[in-house]
């Protein structure tokens, strides 16, 4: 689903700081004084001021109605509550927000206090993500979370009263020490909390955090010898989405689950290619733009990333900005693998009429051979993937890379 003419603005803003440093995170953040927090708001501020001069240089139709806002990172609710205010009066102040637009910020549990809570509620949020990851608190405690079962249910409870009941649940499956009746047990407390959204993440094992750093390398720091095998993980992941299922809440994305008209909008825009704008830490935008003459397809797309995790250097104005133009053929490519992750899949026709025939014919050998071994499932309409296809799905989006017409 390409971005259409008028099509409102996705507003993401990362906030790279945490109480502490989880053992299976890979994103860019990390412990910093409350010091750095002001500057660093400060510098997101400036940025949001900005974005439409940024924008103009580029060509870039920067549209000026918002109506998904999400502060991730990181953990957003570390900031103060003045901090949090002075953000979201700078981008009101830019944006056209709509009367009903989905503003989500992620929360660790513990580390939700009573005035930041009321600063949220103040600012219009209405949507949180919770990073629970364990309902088991020994799991929780040797990956690196600060919380307990109970203080889980209590911010929980907390959030509801102040009036945010649109709520999210990270789990992950695959921790260290984590068993199949442990993950069960926290699949069942899930369900029993009744939230409308969960988020259900197989570990990631990389070099880009500390226990896969030392999984990779056969060490047992951080527990990594109890992490379980990689068909154990695939076992876990089944369970979750049949467990979620009879919970109510049914599979929308290879990650996330819902009720009925809670399915995340802002993290839907980036699978169905809808433009968004990305400030601060290891952010990325992709916006709409007027096509170039060389391209062969009537929407162009620029991509704006910052390319450093350095605090310092991006507070200073220093942090190495990436702008690219992604051309047809990546555009394709995207449409690919992108709309796969939907469970609704991709529309074959429609990706026909944006990139035309000769430009998907490749794309649909790719289809018909994955087809046949059982990775995808295919109307003639409409492609997706299978229940293996999304345990493979990395493998499977791989397959849709370099293609040439």
């Amino acid at each position: 689903m390409a971005a259409s003419e008028g099509d409102a603005l996705g507003l993401y803003i990362s906030i790279p700081f945490c109480r502490s440093k989880c053992t299976y995170c890979n994103f860019a953040s990390g412990v910093y004084p409350a010091s750095d927090h002001q500057l660093y708001v400060a510098r997101l501020i400036e940025d949001v001021r900005t974005a439409g001069a940024w924008a103009a240089r580029m060509g870039v139709e920067l549209p000026r109605r918002v109506d998904t806002v999400y502060l991730g990172g990181g953990t957003p609710s570390l900031l103060a509550p003045e901090l949090l205010a002075r953000l979201f009066a700078a981008m009101r102040a830019e944006f056209d927000f709509e009367p009903d637009t989905e503003i989500t910020v992620e929360c660790a549990p513990g580390q939700l206090g009573d005035e930041v809570l009321s600063a949220l509620v103040a600012s219009g949020v209405n949507r949180v993500s919770l990073g629970v990851q364990s309902f088991i608190d020994c799991e929780a405690k040797g990956s690196g979370r600060l919380h307990s079962r109970a203080v889980v249910l209590d911010d929980i409870r907390r959030l509801r009263a102040a009036g945010i009941t649109n709520l999210n649940v990270d789990l992950i499956a695959g921790l260290a020490g984590q068993t199949f009746a442990s993950w069960e047990e926290s699949l069942a407390v899930l369900a029993e909390t009744c939230v409308p959204h969960a988020s259900i993440y197989m570990l990631e094992v990389d070099e880009d955090s500390r226990l896969g750093r030392e999984v990779l390398a056969g060490g047992a720091r951080y527990h990594a010898d109890l992490v379980p095998s990689d068909d154990a993980i695939a076992q876990m992941y089944e369970q979750a989405i049949e467990t979620l299922k009879q919970a109510g809440l049914e599979q929308y994305e290879i990650s996330n689950f819902c009720r009925p008209g809670f399915h995340s909008r802002h993290n839907l825009r980036y699978w169905q290619r809808r433009p968004y704008l990305g400030l601060g830490l290891d952010a990325s935008s992709m916006l709409r733009a007027q096509a170039r003459a060389e391209d062969r397809v009537a929407t162009g797309y620029v991509l704006r990333s910052t390319t450093t995790d350095d605090l310092k250097a991006f507070v200073a104005g220093r942090e190495p900005v990436e702008t690219a133009w992604l051309s047809p053929a990546r555009q394709h490519e995207e449409a690919w693998f992108l709309g796969l992750r939907l469970n609704e899949g991709v529309e074959v026709a429609a990706v026909e009429r944006e990139f035309g025939p000769a430009m998907v014919a490749p794309a649909l050998k790719v289809v018909a051979r994955l087809v046949e071994s059982g990775l995808l499932v295919s109307d003639g309409k409409t492609v997706r993937l299978t229940a293996q296809g999304r345990l493979l799905s990395n493998d499977v989006f791989q397959e849709f890379l370099g293609l040439e017409a």
